[in-house]
């Protein structure tokens, strides 16, 4: 995300769940992990930079550049509908260097050495930098984008859909961070291969057998200094791939797209207008034959209240190139009604002839609805049947769903384990201040009592909690951002 509001940071119920703090490290306890004293890519061109003994130097206590923002109103003439998108550009992705710790892109990446006469001071630059605040004025457009077919209206019925006995909590044992996934230091060094600094999310997929496809929200390249959401090369989100099956020491990401070198494309567009769409993020992926898709939520504003947010709709987009390009479906779409619209963030998980709609409102304060389509109709609404009062039932919109459990739920993450034929769940509780897990014999449950998995205590300013496919039922990886560090960890937690 572009502003720095702290979005993201959740409703801790102490306070200081909400203050600044650095993500806690614990080394891995493998055989195999990186010596404790370099980062997660086993570089020392990685460590942070060592305080240098010397005297006194003037000039490190002046800034570089003093800004005064000047805010003030811009009318912005917003086209309606949306014209049609430019071609996407893409070039092949780059394969992970031969030397892991080589810099492939040192031109780019690298900052600019200081310059300047030994002894001189320069004083700082001071600037005024105007921060227009967008008024859109939506205007009709001569050329909008031409839309496909609408699919033909289907009436899949109702069908009955009772819930099973609940499962016992889980039982959590050991829970170890196990690497940095993204940032300076991460095991794939996202900020030098691809100029990914700062980030957030991490939701996976399995893409094709023995593929994973991992995506992230709000990316940010230079200029990125946390905590929080800000710097330059604003990308609404980006995409890897990854086939490491060893996640004991961390995961590798091995190729993402990109638009040129060293450079993480944007997928999913967003207008980048506060107040109509601000950005695009992704909310879960799934793959269905050689086709992905990602749901998405079209953010309108970021809320003044931390973990709040106004969506203008959740919906689907499509990938038929492997994840190079998409398109966003403009019919599958829940269209976000005074702001109260369930399945604004989303969680779509495949299972038999279904693939399974997890959902809640916009924010991180909502319940759970569910909803199923069969696998065929995925991108056909009228297909789509809403769990309510132990039925699948046919609807116009999702608001008839009944709620699954109480929240509140944020960024939920639902995989199916199949060999235990049991749903796990995780989600960010904002009350518990916690990344949660809850498990059932059926999507529509009964789900069990949550189980905290990670504590804010344990990682100030927690949040997501994303699982990775190839986790079991008493092995589960998942991804975790924090906002302090607005970078994506990998997590392991033993359940039982």
């Amino acid at each position: 995300m572009a502003a720095s509001n702290g979005y993201r940071a959740p409703i801790a119920v102490c306070a200081v769940a909400l203050t600044a703090g650095l993500l806690s490290v614990v080394t891995p306890a493998t055989a195999d992990a990186q010596p404790q004293w370099l980062p997660s890519s086993g570089c020392e061109a990685d460590l942070p930079a060592q305080p240098q003994s010397k005297p006194f130097d003037p000039r490190d206590l002046i800034p570089d550049r003093i800004g005064i923002p000047l805010p003030y109103p811009r009318i912005r003439l917003v086209p309606e509908p949306e014209s049609a998108e430019p071609p996407a550009v893409r070039i092949p992705s780059q394969l992970p260097p031969k030397k892991p710790c080589t810099d492939p892109c040192p031109d780019i990446t690298d900052p600019p050495k200081p310059n300047g006469p030994a002894g001189s001071i320069e004083f700082p630059k001071i600037s005024f930098d105007l921060a227009p605040k967008d008024i859109p004025v939506p205007v009709p457009n001569p050329n909008p984008a031409p839309l496909p077919p609408r699919p033909p209206a289907v009436h899949p019925g109702v069908d009955a859909a009772p819930v099973a006995p609940d499962l016992p909590p889980a039982q959590v044992g050991k829970v170890d961070y196990v690497a940095s996934l993204t940032g300076k230091g991460s095991t794939s060094r996202t900020d030098k291969r691809w100029q990914i600094n700062g980030t957030d999310l991490g939701i996976m997929w399995e893409s094709k057998p023995g593929q994973v496809a991992i995506v992230f929200g709000d990316t940010f390249g230079k200029g990125f200094k946390p905590p929080g959401a800000n710097g330059g090369d604003w990308r609404s989100n980006v995409l890897g791939f990854s086939a490491d099956k060893k996640l004991a020491d961390g995961m590798s990401i091995d190729t993402m797209v990109q638009d040129s070198r060293c450079h993480a494309a944007q997928l999913i567009s967003s207008r980048r207008i506060d107040r109509l769409e601000l950005t695009s993020i992704p909310t879960s992926g799934f793959a269905i034959g050689d086709r992905q898709f990602m749901s998405y939520m079209s953010v309108r504003t970021w809320g003044p209240i931390p973990g709040t947010w106004l969506t203008n709709y959740g919906g689907l987009a499509y990938s038929d190139d492997g994840g190079s390009t998409w398109t966003k479906d403009p019919y599958v779409r829940w269209d976000n009604i005074f702001g109260t619209s369930q399945f604004q963030v989303s969680a779509m998980v495949p299972q038999g002839e279904y693939v399974y709609m997890f959902g809640t409102p916009n924010s991180r304060l909502g319940s759970i609805g569910l909803a199923r389509v069969a696998k065929g109709d995925i991108l056909n609404k009228t297909a789509y049947q809403y769990w309510r009062n132990g039925r699948w039932m046919p609807a116009r919109d999702g608001n008839v769903a009944s709620t699954l459990f109480a929240g509140p739920t944020g960024e939920l993450s639902v995989r199916y384990d199949a060999e235990s034929q049991r749903w796990q769940m995780t989600y960010l509780d904002v009350i518990r201040s916690a990344i949660v897990l809850r498990t059932a014999r059926a999507p529509q449950g009964l789900w069990s009592q949550p189980a905290v998995l990670v504590h804010s205590l344990d990682h100030n300013q927690l949040y997501g909690g994303f699982l990775h496919p190839w986790s079991t039922a008493h092995d589960l990886y998942f991804t975790m951002s924090t906002w302090s560090e607005y970078n994506v960890s990998l997590m392991r937690a033993t359940v039982y």
